[in-house]
């Protein structure tokens, strides 16, 4: 009851807050104007071959890929990636139709989300052993599904409910919008979605202040009694964009009194821009710096306390990305990397197969790998990783990109050839006493992706 009457609270806050701004004078639309299309994260396109529709504009993506590691894991695994799943093998990647609708100020958006993606994303989500319902599985084949309203006031207010994609870590979670197809460890490491409410108020064209209340840190679930706040303030012009994403939220599971507070922070900037050249005709470049802790039930956010307190539990990170367009924005080549720490690796993407420290369906007390990669408080994790590509853009629809990625970790993490299932790969082998999941520090990857979104 307490838990209903704080959650009432919070929404009512945020109606007597942005009341006044529903209130307010129309003077145009969202953004009008403002050319997106160079930004990292952002819709490459120009326009919908669907414009013209009245009420619904129709959306399809795909994302098909080859990735090749040079470890060559017997058991074609990928570890420590949402981009990539399987090695060795030509994989639908992510299957995506839906779009969005509009009727006199009622708006709604709803995205199916099929391939590998729709069991690599939802695995880190513990929310949903609280409890009864199989929340991944029901939510699993949906990348968004929203509704809400369009107030014609300022440059725009809209009010959404439902599962929105998150801005946290820049990139976007439809790798035609991204410059590099295997993000960074910040982008890789942070939500891609949120199940909640949010508020996108645009008191000018340039400018966007969306605070949300959500369910928790990429959750279908809610891990305790408190929701999950924050906010995303943009800022941009044709040439610069400027965000910050803030977050603070109890996500630790049963933990209700260890809070964790993250800031997100990008800059864009396109210095060089002449769309009609055949040489160079763009040139820009995205910094993206994150910071962040968990605080309580055994943990001390970024300083090492005494035994009650508990080790230092933080996140810190950045990455760097610089990318030239050629032959009037139809060839692009793209470089750069990041580097993150991550003590407690409360934020690090678990290994899969017998690597796993996730519960196991069948049983939640114990994880579903038989020797699963440690995540204890206190547990260090740094990383780093570099990566360059070039992409072909014949049209504004579709894109294919050849890309190396290099990755190292502090602790053995990545997949070996030995792979992280058994000592043959399949996973009806039985493990021999003296077999171990094969982790490494570093991987080498050459991957095609073929990427498609009308």
């Amino acid at each position: 009851m307490k838990s209903n009457i704080r959650t009432f609270a919070l929404i009512l806050l945020m109606y007597c807050i942005f009341l006044p701004y529903v209130h307010a004078q129309q003077k145009g639309e969202p953004f009008e104007g403002i050319d997106a299309s160079w930004q990292n994260g952002s819709d490459r396109r120009d326009s919908s071959a669907f414009k013209n529709m009245k009420y619904f504009t129709p959306s399809i993506l795909m994302d098909i890929n080859y990735t090749y590691s040079f470890e060559d894991p017997i058991d074609n695994t990928v570890v420590g990636s949402t981009a990539l799943a399987r090695n060795n093998e030509i994989q639908l990647q992510a299957l995506h139709f839906g779009g969005d609708f509009n009727y006199k100020n009622a708006r709604a958006r709803v995205m199916t989300q099929f391939g590998m993606r729709s069991i690599v994303i939802p695995r880190n989500d513990y929310s949903p052993y609280r409890g009864q319902y199989q929340l991944a599985n029901v939510y699993r084949y949906l990348s968004e599904a929203y509704a809400g309203y369009h107030f014609e006031k300022m440059h725009g207010i809209n009010v959404d409910f439902g599962m929105f994609m998150s801005y946290i870590g820049l990139n976007s979670y439809y790798q035609p919008e991204n410059w590099e197809y295997q993000a960074s460890f910040t982008s890789d490491n942070t939500p891609w979605f949120f199940n909640g409410v949010r508020v996108q108020i645009h008191p000018n064209k340039y400018w966007k202040i969306e605070p949300w209340i959500i369910n928790g840190w990429q959750s279908y679930g809610k891990f305790n009694k408190m929701p999950g706040l924050g906010a995303n303030i943009t800022y941009m012009n044709d040439r610069v964009k400027v965000l910050t994403n803030d977050y603070i939220g109890t996500d630790a599971g049963g933990i209700s009194d260890r809070i964790r507070f993250h800031s997100d922070n990008s800059l864009l900037v396109r210095y060089y821009n002449k769309p009609e050249s055949t040489g160079i005709s763009r040139m820009a470049f995205s910094l993206t710096g994150d910071v962040g802790f968990e605080k309580g039930g055994g943990v001390n956010g970024f300083k090492d306390g005494d035994s009650i307190q508990g080790p230092a539990q933080y996140f810190a990170s950045v990455m760097f990305y610089h990318r030239l367009w050629f032959s009037q924005n139809k060839i692009a080549w793209t470089f750069g990397g990041g580097l993150m720490t991550n003590p407690g690796r409360y934020l690090v993407l678990y290994p899969t197969g017998q690597a796993s420290p996730l519960p196991n369906p069948a049983n939640p007390s114990v994880s579903e790998g038989a020797y699963p990669f440690s995540a204890n408080p206190g547990d260090k994790f740094q990383g780093w990783d570099a990566s360059t590509n070039i992409s072909w853009m014949p049209n504004q629809s579709i894109e294919f990109r050849l890309e190396y990625v290099h990755r190292e970790s502090s602790v053995p993490y990545f997949a070996g050839h030995g792979g992280v299932t058994s000592p043959t790969g399949y996973q009806w082998t039985t493990l021999p006493a003296d077999w171990r999941p094969d982790l490494v520090r570093r991987e080498n990857r050459v991957l095609l992706a073929v990427l498609f979104r009308i």
